[in-house]
């Protein structure tokens, strides 16, 4: 028989920290806890879980006053609830609201002690769910808030973070049939962009007319980088221009632009030639600036995945971990992409004066023009 203890009744639920409507996991960890506090050699069927793969605080901290706690002797715990006070007294060092009630409850609501493992499994598989979750919001916050010097770095860092995150849950879980999720993913988010963000792309293909020996080192850049799909057509008329060995010029930009079919009733020539005309910095500047927004964006859907994969609780952990896998894999062509455009220059060269002449990359222009001075010359 197992031990009892004096307050029979059941605690309300109200006091076991929720604030939405239970989840599986919360039966799961009602049930481990119950098994524990009757049987507590069963402490070794939960392997490595730890206090805080437990969605629930006060659920937690008895967990952690059952594992800290020396177990007692089988013959005496089924005759006296001594070491039930010491566990309550324990937990309630981080929760204060537990009673009596509420171990008497964990105790009756315990289907079978035996299965521990079990309600240990769900545990984990629940914890390993909102692991993924945080890690794929923090990576949204990162790439949407853009701060710091370098956000693309920032948001890099954390993609490496949770990629880590999933490598280290795949030795957690057993891999099996019929692993990838089945959650339909949200939409592409259409990028919106500032008035700033299309001028710095206009700003790109004036200098790249230009400036056309500088294209030639910028294939880490690509038409789908640019959030306006004129612009990205004109990038493809200049590239292709490059490319040929063509001369490259605003007029023969307006020709090859022509042959690509962008000019209509709505873009007239004129507006072509004001689009490649206007020179300021260098090509590789503008280029870097598109390229670190179009990495941000990518960042941000991969965050939207993994979060609507850890949102359908019909997924298993194994599921989660191959479905975050491929989609934190999209991710992977822009930054290799943004590490070649920001790779250091190559060494500067040697003057006969024996002083070593500066090869500045993608400095900021010094002579930007201001918004109003491109609005009006359009």
């Amino acid at each position: 028989m197992p031990p009892t203890l004096d307050a029979p009744n059941p605690p309300d639920d109200d006091d076991l920290d929720r604030v939405r409507p239970p989840q599986p996991v919360h039966y799961a960890e009602q049930a481990l806890l119950g098994a524990l506090l009757l049987e507590p050699q069963r402490l070794a069927d939960t392997g490595t879980l730890d206090a805080d793969h437990f969605d629930n605080h006060n659920h937690a901290s008895l967990f952690t006053a059952i594992r800290t706690l020396p177990p007692p002797d089988p013959d005496d715990h089924a005759k006296d609830t001594a070491w039930l006070n010491q566990v309550l007294e324990h937990a309630r060092l981080q929760a204060p609201g537990l009673n009596a009630s509420h171990l008497h409850a964990l105790i009756q609501f315990c289907p079978q002690p035996k299965h521990a493992a079990a309600y240990t499994h769900m545990i984990r598989a629940d914890h390993a769910r909102r692991l993924l979750r945080c890690h794929a919001e923090r990576l949204a916050l990162i790439a949407t808030e853009a701060a710091g010097p370098d956000p693309a770095a920032d948001a890099l860092s954390q993609a490496d973070a949770l990629g880590r995150v999933l490598d280290d849950l795949a030795g957690q879980f057993t891999p099996h049939p019929g692993s990838l999720p089945r959650t339909p993913l949200p939409a592409d988010v259409v990028r919106h962009a500032a008035e700033e963000d299309l001028d710095e792309e206009r700003f790109l293909l004036a200098t790249a007319t230009a400036s056309p020996r500088d294209v030639q080192q910028m294939k880490w850049l690509m038409a789908e980088d640019f959030i306006l799909p004129l612009h990205a057509a004109l990038w493809q008329c200049v590239t292709a221009l490059v490319h040929r060995g063509g001369m490259v010029d605003p007029v023969t930009v307006l020709g090859e632009a022509q042959h690509h079919g962008l000019i209509t009733d709505a873009v007239t020539p004129r507006d072509l030639m004001t689009l490649v005309s206007i020179p300021a910095g260098t090509p590789e500047y503008w280029g870097e600036k598109i390229l670190q927004r179009a990495l941000l964006a990518r960042a941000r859907a991969v965050a939207e995945r993994i979060t609507a994969y850890t949102d359908d609780p019909a997924n298993t952990p194994h599921q989660l971990i191959t479905g975050s896998r491929r989609v934190l894999a999209d991710l992977s062509a822009l930054r290799t992409r943004w590490n070649r455009a920001t790779a250091p220059a190559a060494a500067p060269t040697t003057r006969p004066s024996g002083r070593a002449a500066p090869l500045p990359r993608a400095a900021s222009p010094p002579d930007r023009p201001t918004v109003t001075a491109v609005r009006a010359h359009r």
